[in-house]
């Protein structure tokens, strides 16, 4: 798993890109940085998942954790470019109706 960052001051938001896999094994060092970047900076996350491969159960919670820390200023998680069996995933778990995710097209 990588993690990219970048603090956008006009749009008060974080930019994100994963890539790779998020599985148990790297979950709390994402969960570590989502929460970090959050301390520095209250703003929306932008998460560009295009060259993300994998995310399991563990990652979704990661997720799911960062957006109600959000969710406490009242900002939002955007999730973009997930790959067609990725996004299902969050379809089947309803999360697709939790996070604001832009489809591809």
């Amino acid at each position: 798993m990588d993690i990219r960052q970048v603090w956008n001051e006009q749009e008060n938001s974080w930019y994100i890109t994963l890539s790779g896999e998020i599985d148990i094994y790297n979950a709390p060092e994402l969960k570590t940085s989502l929460l970090n970047l959050l301390d520095q900076n209250k703003g929306d996350i932008k998460i560009d998942c295009k060259d993300l491969k994998y995310i399991d159960s563990t990652g979704l919670g990661v997720l799911i954790s960062a957006l109600r820390k959000v969710k406490d200023y009242n900002g939002e998680i955007i999730i973009k470019n997930l790959k067609p069996y990725i996004y299902k995933i969050f379809s089947i778990t309803g999360l697709d109706k939790v996070f604001a995710i832009e489809v591809q097209e």
